[in-house]
């Protein structure tokens, strides 16, 4: 679907009205236009991927930003091409502040992962285009660069702790310098590692709940084996997945302080990060959060209220390349880290935002990494690879990635898998245990 294609809306005079109320307010420096808001929906790996493409006046110039709300896509596709679109089409591309805050504020109620990812995908798609005119990558318009490459962590996981310490020493002697370490329990609970068919407690109410108390005990004694057969120069992390109350977030973070943790992931929920402070003062290894922030206020308030070591935003759930360009600099100016959010339901197109952010970035602490499978790359030409746990931004102008349409036609997206797993994380009693 494209904003360009006839409809209705192209005879309603209510709606052709406001078009005219949204076209250029001032003098643009040349008369490029936006012509088209329309995205591109793909899962060459089975999780869904949404991308935003933007086209001008200018023949062949097109931007592309990463959209990707993998749970509830198709909102976001709608956001974008019923909303955002007829907000755009029309104005000059290079006042992206302007266009973006005209996009954000119009629906009155603002925030949230929808509008923000619908939100990214534009920003992104704008900055490639002004990277194209420019002739040079995005991170030379941002100021060009701190250092030549962002390092990088990638996952291993296991039903046991041998199987994933197999998987941790495998990515270590591919070049990796820290390796997030997540393994089994028993109970439909287990987060970042396969789940384990077993019932937990046959007496309990849900005979497949997961133990919080089994949990504290387990994840201390993986990483003291992770530190007996890795040693000690190895950079190690962990993902709570934001299950823990307060005291067993300290509880946890102080049981991990002989492993000297990289950082723990995610110890709250979104709804108690009011307590982070308090967890932060007592917790002996760095805190990372911020995945799940969903506005660059929020975001920023965990700097700015010292609850974190680390911000791991999805840098489109806060809406996109200028809103964490933001964060950076409130990071940089508080000793706080980035660590962008950066898994496989991040597209190609999100993964050099990232990339950009940390090359320019005085406050790069790590990037989360994820090796695409080649039919990714045959959809995205120029995706980025992790060359011996580096990642290094493309050369080419804009993001220095394309989309292959008909590639992408040939895996088509279907619902998101995490509705179902999410359902069945309950604690023994019954209890949904969120996220």
């Amino acid at each position: 679907m494209s904003t360009t294609a006839p409809g209705p809306r192209d005879t309603d005079p209510q709606v052709l009205a406001v078009d005219e109320a949204f076209g250029q307010p001032w003098d643009a420096p040349d008369d490029l236009r936006i012509t088209g808001v329309s995205t591109v929906v793909t899962a060459p790996e089975g999780i869904p991927l949404v991308v935003v493409k933007v086209t001008t006046s200018d023949d062949g110039l097109v931007g592309w930003g990463c959209a990707t709300f993998t749970q509830r896509w198709r909102a976001v596709v709608t956001y974008v091409e019923e909303h955002l679109a007829r907000l755009v089409v029309g104005r000059y591309p290079g006042d992206i502040e302007d266009l973006l805050r005209l996009c954000r504020f119009s629906g009155y109620w603002r925030e949230g992962p929808i509008g923000n990812n619908a939100l990214s995908g534009l920003d992104q798609a704008l900055w490639d285009i002004a990277g194209k005119r420019a002739g040079r990558p995005v991170h030379e318009l941002l100021g060009g660069r701190v250092r030549a490459a962002a390092d990088t962590y990638l996952h291993a996981s296991g039903r046991t702790v041998e199987e994933c310490l197999d998987q941790a020493e495998a990515l270590v002697e591919r070049g990796q310098r820290h390796v997030r370490l997540q393994v089994s329990q028993p109970g439909w609970g287990t987060y970042g590692s396969p789940q384990l068919d077993v019932v937990t407690d046959p007496t309990a109410p849900y005979p497949h709940g997961w133990r919080i108390g089994e949990y504290l005990t387990r994840t201390p004694a993986l990483f003291a084996a992770a530190r007996e057969r890795l040693g000690d120069e190895v950079e190690l992390l962990h993902d709570v997945h934001s299950r823990l109350t307060p005291k067993q977030a300290v509880v946890l973070a102080r049981a991990l302080e002989p492993y000297r943790l990289f950082f723990l992931e995610d110890v709250l929920a979104p709804e108690h990060w009011d307590r982070l402070p308090e967890v932060r003062a007592a917790s002996p290894v760095p805190l990372a959060v911020g995945e799940l922030a969903t506005s660059l206020t929020d975001a920023a308030r965990l700097v700015l209220a010292g609850g974190v070591d680390y911000l791991r935003c999805h840098v489109s759930d806060v809406g996109g390349l200028t809103a964490a360009r933001k964060l950076a600099a409130a990071a940089e100016l508080t000793g706080v880290r980035t660590a962008w959010h950066g898994p496989g339901d991040t597209s190609p197109i999100g993964a050099a935002a990232n990339v950009a952010l940390d090359v320019t970035s005085p406050a790069c602490g790590i990037q989360e990494g994820h090796v695409y499978r080649e039919q990714v790359h045959e959809v995205f030409p120029g995706t980025l690879r992790i060359e011996r746990g580096w990642l290094r931004p493309n050369q080419a102008p804009g993001w220095g990635i394309e989309v292959d349409e008909a590639a992408a036609a040939r895996f088509p997206a279907g619902l998101s898998g995490h509705d179902a797993w999410a359902a069945r994380v309950r604690g023994l009693d019954g209890g949904l245990i969120a996220p």
